[in-house]
């Protein structure tokens, strides 16, 4: 591709190589390679479950090693509100007031969730402070007809002139309201951490968040910050990070020659969730624990769904001790026939690693220095619960080119859609990634793993999109749980679906998770 002066710029000022930028246009060619299921991750089949695991023991071993730990929380955090309001934005688009009715509009249109919106409005944790604004703008709002204040109350939520919650990040539009005061999610990320993410007195967060609301979100955090503490008996030790420029990449018209926008400059995309695994790996802790900003519930239930946490990081730790001693053995060379077979099956058992089949065949020495690299990597302990239908990933038993089976989070994109037998393992799937991860990023000697090493480059996807009503084609990055950890040791534990409580669209607020008895 012939670079003009100024892309060549534009490249060096986004940190792109043109060598990587040969490559992500060279990837549109080529493609990425479909993942191959082998079998869904059930229970008892990559999927351990908490009723079998010692809930008292391992959430007390957490509680007495955590004082000692760096424990850092990562919310990814940068998505707009955009997704949540969707169906309100489609209707005020759609919507003629001289013409239609507010019935009639949503038989025509087959609007049920619009519906559920307005008989729910009064328990949105929001109402009392829009409909106050308006009060302050309108003088005849009492006079005013009923259509007329729904969709002036829609108006003022959503549009810069009143509280333009569309396009605010998610973790700043109001979740829950107290008596006292209405929370956002960003303010109960700090109130859930200090349950389960406090070492000492002090809870680390950190937030990825779009560069333009920093300030916003400081502001957000002075606001709370003492009330906060004070209620917690916590110190917060909040910090941010930007998907990085240099994680972006090119997308391509139909030819697959890279898009030029009007300016001159190539038109590139953020890539997905995956282009965080660089921030990710700008955290060093002993123990991450990673969750999306928007899964979060009130003070009535945070207690409960927190211990789950401490029962996955304290299963983490166990199993993490025993990794760290074969480990030590291993390194000093002190491993005859019996402590072999010892490690190995805990690999099989306790990490699922399933041996290769010509494991058998290697040299004594080979398989210490095979065992040894299978235990020093990254280790993550991943909630699951029970797929109810949700969009997303799930876990999967993976096949790859070697014929190596692993533990993987796949996603539906990955999965080829025009192979029946895929088709059908995925159908089988019996649980749900809700991200909810404790991750060691720490080797037995306390280094930082280079997390890059341990990504499965192969496992992004192409997506379709459209500018200015002509269709493009973008590119994803391995996704952060996804291929972003392919070579991660990897736990799956299934958690009750009390904590998982996302909120995808404003009318997730009105389930009993989000709503003050």
């Amino acid at each position: 591709m012939n670079l003009t002066d100024q892309q060549k710029k534009q490249l060096e000022t986004k940190g792109i190589s043109e060598e990587k930028l040969l490559q992500q246009l060279d990837r549109f060619k080529s493609g990425f390679p479909l993942i191959k299921l082998d079998r869904p991750a059930v229970i008892n089949d990559g999927i351990l479950s908490f009723k079998d695991l010692d809930d008292k023991k391992l959430i007390a071993l957490y509680e007495q090693e955590v004082s000692k730990l760096d424990v850092i929380k990562l919310v990814p955090a940068s998505g707009a509100a955009t997704r949540m309001f969707k169906f309100l934005h489609e209707f005020l688009n759609n919507f003629d007031p001289q013409e239609d009715s507010l019935n009639g509009y949503i038989n025509i249109n087959k609007a049920p969730e619009l519906f559920t919106f307005f008989i729910g409005m009064e328990k949105f944790p929001f109402y009392k402070t829009v409909i106050k604004s308006l009060k302050q703008k309108h003088k005849d709002w009492v006079s005013k007809p009923v259509q007329a204040k729904k969709i002036l109350f829609i108006e003022e939520m959503l549009l810069d002139s009143g509280f333009n919650f569309g396009s605010m990040p998610k973790g700043l539009v109001p979740f829950h309201e107290y008596k006292k005061h209405t929370a956002t999610a960003f303010e109960e990320h700090l109130f859930e951490a200090s349950i389960y993410a406090k070492s000492g007195q002090v809870a680390q967060l950190h937030f990825t968040i779009a560069p333009a609301f920093k300030d916003h979100f400081t502001k957000e955090f002075e606001h709370i910050r003492q009330i906060v503490e004070k209620k917690t008996n916590t110190k917060f030790d909040i910090s941010f990070s930007f998907q990085s420029s240099s994680t972006d990449t090119i997308a391509v018209n139909n030819e697959n020659k890279a898009v030029v926008l009007e300016n001159g400059d190539l038109f590139f995309r953020p890539a997905g969730h995956g282009a965080l695994l660089n921030n990710l790996d700008q955290l060093d802790a002993d123990l991450i624990f990673i969750k999306n900003i928007d899964n979060v519930t009130t003070s009535a239930y945070e207690q409960h769904v927190c211990s789950y946490k401490k029962l996955l990081a304290g299963y983490l730790l166990q199993v993490r001790e025993e990794m760290f001693k074969y480990l030590q053995l291993l390194e000093q060379k002190n491993v005859d026939l019996e402590l072999k077979i010892t490690i190995e099956k805990f690999l099989t058992q306790h990490l699922d690693t399933v041996l290769p089949h010509d494991y058998k065949k290697y040299a004594y020495e080979y398989q210490l220095e095979y065992l040894f690299d299978q235990l020093n990597r990254p280790l993550r302990v991943c909630g699951m619960v029970k797929n109810e239908g949700e969009p997303g990933g799930g876990p999967f038993w993976v096949e790859n080119e070697k014929g190596e089976l692993s533990l993987q989070i796949v996603e539906s994109v990955q999965i080829d859609s025009n192979n029946k037998k895929q088709q059908s393992i995925a159908a089988k799937a019996t649980h749900f990634n809700p991200v909810d991860l404790i991750c060691s990023v720490r080797d037995h000697h306390g280094k930082k793993f280079d997390l890059m090493n341990f990504c499965d480059a192969d496992t992004g996807f192409i997506t379709y999109k459209s500018r200015n009503g002509i269709k493009i084609k973008a590119q994803e990055l391995p996704g952060l749980w996804n291929g972003g950890m392919a070579r991660w040791n990897t736990i799956f534990v299934e958690v009750p679906l009390v904590t998982f409580n996302p909120v995808k669209t404003v009318n997730d607020l009105l389930k009993s998770a989000h709503q003050i008895d």
